[in-house]
């Protein structure tokens, strides 16, 4: 898979966290905090094999602009 970084928040300081990166399978990864909010991770049904991040909305604002 190869990755092209889109843009980081303007929250971020001198990390790449949160992120949005495109891939060449027509995809996006999202690098963001993990959400370990019991309240929140209650109302998701989340397999073994997946976890969810929490990420700023200007990150996925860059979304709507590169479609």
């Amino acid at each position: 898979m190869q990755l092209t970084f889109i843009r980081k928040t303007v929250l971020s300081t001198d990390t790449n966290c949160p992120s949005l990166y495109r891939t060449d399978r027509d995809t996006f990864v999202v690098q963001g905090w993990r959400v370990t909010d019991p309240e929140a991770l209650a109302q998701l049904d989340i397999p073994a094999h997946e976890t969810v991040v929490e990420v700023p909305a200007d990150v996925l604002a860059e979304i709507a602009r590169t479609l």
